[in-house]
């Protein structure tokens, strides 16, 4: 088990690596001049010869690509992640500026989608073929296929627009509220994303629930307990305990998706996360912070799929014991 572990660990650091090094290569392997990318077109396209060698130089360009990396790799030993062309400052001053907000939004996606979609998914499972699970499968199904800026848009044109219910821009008022005030209205900025980034996993979290369930309830421990005449709440609780291990699973590999929903929804309302940094960043050609924005996400990722992996073994013997059944 130990070995396993760690085979698996060591695979996920091969990963890391290769996010790390493509991280470094994407913004180099950019057609143009690399200062076209530091330095707004206006400015770009005016500066002399030794201008532009100081900028390079300003920004570690100016030497072979191996030494690069291999500052590149050093930096990142020591957290440092450059500066942001944009903000004059540290990138990690502003990524950390941003990332609780995003991470507020992913993680509160990430509950609701679960718990949501869990309960949809074995609300249908139990009803299968009924009129109610054909019509609960449609309805998520719809929303699925909707993509989240769209979903982003109906709501502020229904919420904010029309009924003048919810405010549909940042993250912070700007009336200057403190203490519970300041609460409340960030609450309320908040409830239009997370609604349109929770709807847009949520599809994915009930298909794998209803299957989980359905497989489960034709499993032979199912038709013996109920030979046997244990009650309807006996057989359900055994079978959806062992259907949320697939869930279980699919919400830690999931988070990748809700990042990339974020960065889509941030945009959409203007939502001070990652997501709207790096869309900012992308006009303002802020490589650096692009980089930093990116390596993060990346990490973020790879974490939360090696810790999905190493959990499953725990949470179903099977895989530990081949032939062993749960329940």
């Amino acid at each position: 088990m130990l070995l396993r572990s760690l085979n698996r660990a060591l695979g996920y650091v091969g990963v890391l690596l290769a996010a790390i090094a493509l991280n470094f290569a994407l913004p180099r392997l950019a057609p143009g001049d690399a200062v076209d990318y530091l330095l707004p077109p206006e400015v770009a396209g005016e500066i002399t010869a030794a201008e532009r060698e100081r900028v390079l130089s300003q920004y570690g360009l100016g030497e072979p690509a191996p030494v690069q990396f291999w500052r590149y790799l050093t930096n990142l030993a020591t957290g440092d992640l450059g500066v942001s062309v944009r903000y004059a400052r540290p990138v990690t001053e502003v990524l950390g500026d941003r990332v609780g907000w995003t991470a507020l939004l992913v993680g509160g996606a990430l509950v609701l989608s679960t718990v949501f979609g869990t309960l949809l998914g074995f609300y249908s499972a139990w009803r299968r073929g009924s009129t109610a699970d054909a019509g609960t499968l449609t309805a998520v199904m719809v929303v699925d296929a909707m993509p989240p800026f769209f979903l982003g848009l109906l709501f502020i044109l229904l919420f904010s627009v029309q009924l003048e219910w919810l405010p549909i821009f940042g993250a912070l008022p700007a009336s200057g509220a403190g203490g519970i005030g300041l609460v409340l209205e960030a609450g309320e900025r908040l409830i239009l994303p997370l609604v349109t980034l929770t709807l847009g996993y949520l599809g994915s979290v009930y298909l794998v629930a209803r299957a989980s369930l359905v497989g489960e309830l034709q499993e032979d421990y199912v038709l013996m307990a109920e030979a046997k005449g244990l009650d309807a709440r006996g057989v359900r609780r055994h079978a959806q305990r062992n259907a949320l291990i697939p869930i279980a699973t699919i919400t830690l590999v999931g988070l990748g998706t809700l990042v990339g929903g974020a960065a889509v929804v941030e945009t959409v309302f203007s939502y001070p996360g990652l997501g709207r940094l790096i869309y900012e960043s992308v006009l303002a050609r802020d490589y650096p912070l692009l980089q930093g924005a990116f390596l993060l996400l990346a990490v973020g990722v790879v974490l939360a799929n090696l810790v999905a992996d190493l959990l499953y073994p725990l949470l179903d013997p099977r895989v530990r014991r081949p032939g062993a059944r749960v329940g």
